[in-house]
């Protein structure tokens, strides 16, 4: 069996103080944790490893155990070694998910305060509220996957979802909570332990355009409907896209399809990046004309003959 340096796992010294172990294995657990790699089974396997040396390190009687045997010669050269030259008897009975030197040493069972977490550490911390989320261990969940299809407003805004799904031939319904700023493509993971299922739901954000909001990347493109004179002459028009009301100078002699770039005022990521908004022309002509208007129209097209 080959020696486990939970010193060098969580990259700190063997003096280290407590506190300087716990710092060490937040950042090291937030970055590998299995709700930000997802499908990635190193990082899981890094977790667990991560997992299991502070479960050891973070409690000060097994870190005692482990220093004592630590001092050995075999140990400190990574050598394997046979436990029986210790005084233990090592079996292969199922002992969770830490691996085979930690249970020959501390039995396999990872101690847990009331709340799940590990060495009297509550790991909720480190992420603000990752449900049911425990360093314990990193056993692999059931997971199903889905689609879920949001409008260009939700993604910017945010939004609530039910969603019902039959799962082995039982119909499940759950309150999906999208963050703002949800991209296309993007995957969301939700914990089903709330709601019955035993596993965890995948989905793949699907974000549906519409006439006056159609995102591409982080860019949005809206329309401004003006009349046929107004493209002529030139005017100031109002959109209303996602992002906001905003007032655009339409040139003169402006054309259908003609489009007007706004910096900055696009789709915004969950990191904050920005987008530019486009502004499509299109003339349209007016639904209603008065005898005044329908006058000139007349007296416009004669010039045409």
């Amino acid at each position: 069996m080959e020696f486990k340096d939970y010193y060098k796992v969580l990259d700190v010294d063997k003096n280290a103080t407590q506190a300087e172990i716990k710092s060490s294995y937040r950042k090291l657990a937030k970055k590998y944790h299995p709700d930000l790699n997802d499908g990635d089974e190193k990082a899981q396997e890094k977790f667990k490893e991560i997992s299991e040396a502070y479960e050891v390190l973070g409690d000060e009687k097994k870190r005692q155990t482990y220093d004592q045997f630590g001092s050995a010669g075999d140990f400190r050269s990574g050598q394997n070694f046979n436990p029986n030259d210790y005084g233990y008897t090592y079996t292969t009975t199922d002992a969770g998910d830490f691996s085979d030197f930690f249970n020959m040493f501390f039995g396999g069972n990872p101690s847990t305060s009331s709340n799940g977490s590990s060495g009297g550490f509550n790991f909720d911390n480190i992420f603000g509220g990752f449900r049911n989320a425990s360093p314990k261990k990193a056993r692999t969940r059931n997971s199903y996957e889905s689609e879920i299809s949001i409008t260009v407003s939700e993604a910017y805004n945010g939004v609530e979802k039910n969603m019902s799904f039959n799962i082995n031939g039982e119909n499940k319904s759950i309150l999906v909570k999208i963050p703002k700023g949800m991209t296309k493509g993007k995957k969301l993971r939700v914990k089903g332990d709330k709601w019955g299922i035993d596993g965890d739901i995948l989905f793949t954000v699907k974000i549906l355009d519409d006439e006056y909001n159609v995102l591409n990347g982080l860019d949005i493109t809206t329309k401004a409907k003006v009349f046929p004179w107004e493209a002529y002459f030139g005017a100031s028009k109002i959109v209303n896209p996602v992002s906001g009301k905003i007032k655009v100078k339409i040139p003169e002699n402006a054309k259908t399809g003609d489009r007007l770039k706004v910096a900055n005022r696009g789709f915004v990521d969950r990191n904050g990046n920005t987008g530019n908004l486009y502004v499509e022309i299109e003339i349209v002509n007016p639904n209603q004309l008065t005898e005044k208007q329908k006058s000139l129209y007349k007296r416009l097209s004669k010039t045409t003959e």
